[in-house]
């Protein structure tokens, strides 16, 4: 059955536009995997706008799940923090600097040598690594030769598809590039605009998605339908 991990970016969104501490974003990651989470993304980006550096090292002692370190490797100061935390997971994202929120997948074919050698840096480590993809089957076969594990379906042309009554032009691209991995050995895991209206369909189509990270509509859900509950909701449309 495909994983639910729960990105808890938000949490800490909440709480830096007050300073202090509340919301906890260390409780939110106890929580989320009491209520049934099989995983917490955290993504940490440069000007700590949600996420901080000290909470991905506050977070990591009190997982019991999986954990999944989300970035942009080309940071320096990101590579640390991984390698000093060694998630079970670490998802390479190219987002630029001070970019709102990600936006498109690795060009995997242009930034091939750069990718080998930075997964390189991670597996050594006993990281396992997923980078992030759009659905394009030469993206995904781009993906194969750079050693990573698994490859992340950025899914937001999916939902926006979807949301316009075109679901079977919207999963249509994404079931040839998880087909194409399948057959290449990666795994495959998914992001991104993924909610309570899209998500059974997407991995009844998929079935071999290995892992969903799903913050945005997760925690919008939760704030009026509890987070307990909405995590739970979540799961039940991954059966």
């Amino acid at each position: 059955m495909t994983k639910l991990s729960v990105n808890i970016n938000k949490f800490a969104t909440l709480r830096n536009s007050r300073g202090g501490n509340n919301p906890n974003v260390v409780k939110a990651a106890i929580d989320a995997q009491a209520f049934g989470a099989d995983g917490i993304t955290v993504h940490p980006r440069p000007d700590e706008r949600h996420i901080r550096y000290a909470d991905v090292y506050a977070i990591k002692p009190i997982i019991t799940t999986e954990f999944n370190i989300e970035g942009n490797p080309t940071e320096t100061k990101f590579v640390n923090l991984v390698l000093a935390n060694k998630p079970d997971q670490v998802t390479l994202v190219p987002d630029a600097l001070n970019q709102l929120t990600s936006n498109h997948g690795w060009d995997t074919v242009t930034h091939k040598n750069y990718l080998q050698d930075i997964i390189g840096v991670f597996k050594t480590a006993g990281i396992r690594v997923s980078i992030f993809v759009d659905p394009v089957e030469e993206m995904v076969a781009g993906a194969a030769e750079t050693g990573t594990d698994r490859i992340e379906l950025y899914t937001e042309q999916y939902a926006t598809h979807f949301a316009e009554g075109k679901k079977e032009e919207a999963i249509r691209p994404y079931i040839l590039a998880a087909e194409l991995a399948k057959t290449l050995g990666l795994g495959i895991n998914a992001g991104h605009d993924l909610d309570r209206d899209n998500l059974r369909f997407f991995v009844k189509e998929i079935p071999y998605i290995d892992e969903v990270s799903i913050g945005h509509a997760l925690i919008a859900d939760a704030l009026y339908l509890g987070f307990e509950n909405t995590i739970q909701l979540y799961k039940r449309a991954l059966i």
